[in-house]
């Protein structure tokens, strides 16, 4: 089950972990949408979770991997850390053991959640190139040039679909902050619900290959998007993780990072899912909020090329549909007035 060549660097972590040399019990861990090789493990009795990164990695960002991992271990965000080795890229962690977490109770729990993870000491930085968080949209540079440009190219949207969402974009990225001091330590990978643990009475965070110091509402907008139903259940979001009733500003920049976020996994989920073919249009596009409920209670995954295009739609009409409403333009000019605002001063 252990590939051959990674066996010798799995028998040193057991090793040095916990002195012994081999495991008593082992079992592949098949959930949640991950390139890694993922066991359950047994070694003196207890359970534990070993975890082989397969992908190619650099350096820079397997190290920002181990320090934002580390640190969040540290704060009790995420499980225990047994054993780290980036060269051998072979990690031990706590294994948790999950209970369902009632979306619910996950509206209270996982913004508080957040609101730790964000007052963590700064992780490291990343350059502006194209990662799993939607902060990218937010950042000038060639590489967003050449993304978008991939996107045009392969023709996956109708010719009104691509002028309608870049015109948005181009209204979005004009407004919203590019230059500002509100960056914290975040994930940047919570679309997948796999990667948010409950053990019954506190949630845990794993998998932090995409963690970085990024705009702290990319994170807050990718797991609302996943729960938050209405208006009430938005307001009891954000006054959870801010700890009091969120202003109007607050608000506003939180709706425009959700088109962001929208904006982002439209885009890459459509490219990567068509693979450069027209997509098949003759389906329904699911409603946003009972697609991401059933994400959320593992109905459905994104795994599946089919489901990659499904997903992009459901953020494509999520956001065309919010764009039309009047909380976009109003949003817009709650954020540009505070940025003029903030300039005068």
């Amino acid at each position: 089950m252990i590939p051959p060549e990674k066996s010798t660097a799995v028998t040193r972590s057991l090793r040095e972990a916990f002195g012994a040399t081999e495991f008593e019990d082992i079992r592949m861990l098949t959930k949640g949408q991950t390139s890694s090789l993922v066991f359950r493990i047994v070694v003196n009795g207890s359970p534990f979770l070993l975890k082989i990164i397969t992908r190619p990695y650099d350096v820079d960002t397997l190290t920002r991997m181990c320090v934002s991992m580390k640190a969040a271990a540290e704060a009790g965000l995420a499980p225990h850390i047994w054993y780290s080795n980036m060269e051998d890229r072979v990690f031990i962690t706590d294994f948790v053991k999950e209970v369902p977490l009632p979306a619910a109770s996950a509206l209270v729990q996982i913004p508080a959640t957040l609101r730790k993870l964000h007052a963590l000491p700064p992780f490291p930085r990343v350059p502006d190139y194209l990662n799993s968080s939607c902060m990218f949209l937010t950042q000038k540079g060639p590489a967003l040039d050449a993304f978008i440009q991939s996107v045009q190219s392969a023709n996956i949207l109708t010719k009104a679909e691509s002028e309608e969402l870049f015109t948005l974009y181009a209204q979005l990225s004009a407004v919203y902050p590019h230059q500002h001091p509100d960056l914290v330590s975040s994930h940047n990978d919570l679309f997948k619900p796999d990667n948010i643990l409950f053990d019954g009475q506190r949630v845990w965070l794993v998998d932090w290959e995409a963690a970085f110091l990024n705009d702290r509402y990319a994170d807050l907008a990718v797991v609302a998007n996943l729960l938050v139903a209405n208006a009430a259940e938005e307001r009891n979001f954000l006054r959870e993780y801010f700890g009091q009733e969120p202003d109007e500003y607050q608000r506003a920049r939180f709706f425009l990072m959700q088109q962001l976020v929208h904006t982002f996994y439209a885009l890459v989920f459509l490219l990567i899912g068509s693979a450069g073919e027209p997509l098949d249009r003759s389906e329904a596009v699911p409603e946003s909020r009972d697609f991401h409920r059933r994400m959320w209670t593992g109905e459905i995954n994104v795994s599946d090329k089919h489901m990659k295009v499904v997903y992009g739609r459901v953020h494509l009409e999520r956001l065309l549909g919010n764009a039309r409403q009047p909380r976009f333009n109003e949003a817009l000019k709650i954020v540009s007035d505070r940025i003029l605002e903030n300039a005068a001063l």
